[in-house]
């Protein structure tokens, strides 16, 4: 499942642009495995930086304000935050499937069930770097207005087509679901979708109380907290 949704304000943008444009840029290829460094040709910003560090607790507070965010990922943890450009020669990241886990700070382990990416530049600012997201014999290509995120599934095989003007800046990073299957989450989400749009036609009845009822049972048996 491929998901798109608002996430950041205009102002946690303008934040967000201002603070990378005065960052530090390393070879993103640092950050990669063997497989992945072949692929892989962007910049990223030192996860140790300041700048880095402001912007991982502004996307973090988004996140959890995001009532589309929650109901879809039904987060266990979440990686912190990284941030990447695309431009010039480091303009591309060739097709590639995330590593499993990734190791956070302290040690910790984050199991990639999902992954994000939130869009920073406005679409029309830069050409070429969509990210074309592989799901057996079909791709979707997604391209969002800046403070727009995609979640998609972390086992897919995905790239960021090359940046042919302009810039490309964004975060991501990866969570840890409560909920591993990703067939699971679909349908909790779908079941989440239909309460909520029986409540808004109906109210708070019998039967909203019940399936509410079917969807936290459902919940208590396939969460892992």
């Amino acid at each position: 499942m491929v998901l798109t949704f608002p996430l950041l304000s205009e102002p946690d943008v303008e934040r967000a642009r201002e603070l990378l444009e005065g960052a530090p840029w390393v070879d993103g290829r640092a950050t990669a495995g063997d497989q992945a460094a072949q692929a892989k040709r962007n910049e990223q910003v030192p996860g140790d930086a300041p700048a880095a560090r402001e912007l991982q607790a502004l996307v973090l507070r988004a996140l959890e304000r995001s009532p589309r965010f929650l109901a879809a990922a039904l987060p266990k943890r979440v990686f912190p935050p990284a941030f990447n450009r695309y431009a010039d020669e480091a303009n591309h990241y060739g097709p590639h499937v995330d590593g499993a886990v990734r190791f956070a700070e302290g040690g910790q382990r984050v199991r990639t069930d999902l992954s994000c990416t939130v869009f920073l530049c406005a679409p029309e600012s830069y050409d070429g770097g969509e990210l074309v997201i592989h799901d057996g014999t079909a791709s979707q290509s997604v391209k969002l207005p800046a403070g727009h995120a995609v979640l998609y599934p972390g086992t897919s095989v995905h790239e960021v087509r090359p940046v042919t003007r302009g810039s490309r800046l964004a975060s991501f990073f990866w969570v840890e679901s409560m909920v591993r299957g990703e067939e699971r989450r679909r349908l909790l989400l779908e079941l989440d979708d239909a309460l909520t749009a029986l409540r808004q036609l109906h109210g708070e009845s019998a039967e909203t109380v019940s399936l509410m009822g079917t969807y936290h049972n459902l919940l208590r048996m396939w969460a892992d907290t």
